[in-house]
C-alpha cells in the first residue's frame, strides 16, 4: 500500500527515469516494467491512484476504469467500493486494446458490469461537444498549497495545446471536491480493516505459530502485515469502532455521495474534467517515507475518480529538470495529465488521448 512502493515486501521500486527516485505506487513495479522496456503492458490495482500516479511518474499511459468494468477475481480486496483493475501502457491505443480485451462481466466478481449499465448510447447522446468533446476545468482546486510551479505550468501548457487543436475550455464548478482526500482516507482505511481481517493465519495467506490459538493470530498479523498496512488497519478498525461509525465512515460516505454529485452535475456541460495526475514529479527514494500526510497528499488528484466510481486517463504532458544529489548532472522526469469522464464514457477518454499525444 501507498504512493511509493517503499512498503512493498520485496522492497522499493526504483523509476527507470532517475534510480534515486520512486517509480510510484502502489503500482510501480508495472510502471516501471513497462517503462524500462521490459513488458509492452502491465496490469495495475487502482484503489486511489496506484495506476495513474505511477504511470505519470513513469511517463506512461495508465487507465483507471469505471468501476465494475473490469472483473477483479484474484486480487485481494483493499478497498472494495473503490479497487479497480486497469492497463498501464506506452500509448492510450494500447491503453484501449488491452481495456476492450480485459474488460466485461464475470460470475466471480458480482460487481461487474456490462455494457448495458451504461448505455453507450446514452453516454454518446449526452456529450456537449457536437465536434470535440467539450473540456472543463476545476480552477479553484488547483489553486491549493502543495502544488509545483512547474506541474502548473505544463498543465497550461496542455490547455493551450487543446486549444490549438479546437477544444472549447471550460470553468466547472465542483463545489466539495477538496473533500475528497479526507474522504478517501476515512473509507479506504475502513475497507482495508474490513478486507484484511480475514488474514489471520487461520485459512489465508502466512501462519505463524504462538502458543495458543490467540497468539497464531498476533504473530501471523506481526509478520504478515507492513507498517503501513498495520496503519491502515489501525485507523480503519477505529473510524468503525462504536460510537465513531456515524462520525466518520457514515458522514464520509455521505459526503462521497455529494462530491458524486457535483462531478455528474459538471458533466452536464462538459464532456471531459482535467487536472493534473499528481501535485508534483515522482519524488526522491526515502523523502516522504516518515511522513504519511506528505506521501497521502500525493493523491490528491487521483481519489475523485474512486470516491466517484469515475473512469479515469492518465496521460504523459510534459517534462521537467531536476538535480540529482549523487553528482550525475540533471534528470528529466515525466509529468501526466489526468483525464476523468462520465461512467461507462472510457471511449471519450480514449479518443481525447490519442488526439492530445497525435496518436490519431
Amino acid at each position: 500500500m501507498g504512493g511509493s512502493t517503499e512498503n512493498s515486501a520485496f522492497g522499493v521500486t526504483k523509476n527507470p527515469h532517475d534510480l534515486e527516485r520512486v517509480a510510484g505506487g502502489s503500482s510501480g513495479g508495472s510502471a516501471a516494467a513497462v517503462a524500462m522496456d521490459g513488458a509492452l503492458f502491465a496490469l495495475g490495482t487502482d484503489t486511489g491512484g496506484s495506476i495513474r500516479q505511477p504511470a505519470a511518474f513513469c511517463g506512461l499511459v495508465g487507465l483507471k476504469p469505471t468501476y465494475g468494468a473490469v472483473s477483479r477475481s484474484g486480487a485481494i480486496a483493499m478497498g472494495s467500493s473503490l479497487d479497480q483493475i486497469g492497463p498501464i501502457t506506452k500509448s492510450v491505443t494500447d491503453a484501449e486494446i488491452v481495456f476492450d480485451i480485459i474488460r466485461g462481466k464475470d460470475i466471480l466478481d458480482s460487481t461487474t458490469i456490462d455494457d448495458n449499465t451504461y448505455s453507450h448510447e446514452r453516454v454518446a447522446s449526452s456529450r456537449v461537444g457536437s465536434k470535440k468533446p467539450v473540456i472543463g476545468v476545476p480552477r479553484n482546486f488547483l489553486k491549493g498549497d502543495g502544488i509545483d510551479k512547474d506541474v502548473l505550468a505544463t498543465f497550461e501548457a496542455s490547455l493551450n495545446l487543446f486549444k490549438e487543436k479546437g477544444y472549447e475550455i471550460k470553468d466547472v464548478s465542483l463545489p466539495n471536491i477538496a473533500y475528497s482526500l479526507p474522504v478517501y482516507y476515512v473509507i479506504m482505511p475502513a475497507e482495508v480493516s474490513s478486507n484484511l481481517a480475514r488474514y489471520d493465519g487461520v485459512k489465508y495467506g502466512l501462519h505463524v505459530e504462538g502458543k495458543d490459538v490467540i497468539d497464531d493470530y498476533f504473530e501471523t498479523r506481526r509478520a504478515g502485515f507492513g507498517k503501513e498496512v498495520i496503519r491502515r488497519i489501525l485507523l480503519g478498525t477505529y473510524v468503525l469502532s462504536s460510537g465513531y461509525h456515524d462520525a466518520y465512515y457514515n458522514r464520509a460516505n455521505a459526503v462521497r455521495k455529494m462530491i458524486t454529485d457535483d462531478f455528474i452535475k459538471a458533466f452536464e456541460s462538459v464532456d471531459i474534467i482535467i487536472t493534473p495526475t499528481t501535485p508534483a514529479p515522482a519524488f526522491k527514494i526515502g523523502e516522504k517515507v516518515n511522513d504519511p500526510v506528505a506521501m497521502y497528499l500525493e493523491d490528491i488528484f487521483t481519489v475523485t475518480a474512486n470516491i466517484t466510481g469515475m473512469p479515469a486517463l492518465s496521460v504523459p504532458c510534459g517534462w521537467v529538470k531536476r538535480e540529482s544529489s549523487t553528482g550525475e548532472g540533471i534528470k528529466m522526469l515525466p509529468l501526466g495529465l489526468q483525464l476523468t469522464g462520465r461512467h461507462g464514457d472510457e471511449k471519450t477518454l480514449f479518443e481525447v488521448g490519442k488526439d492530445f499525444l497525435g496518436e490519431n
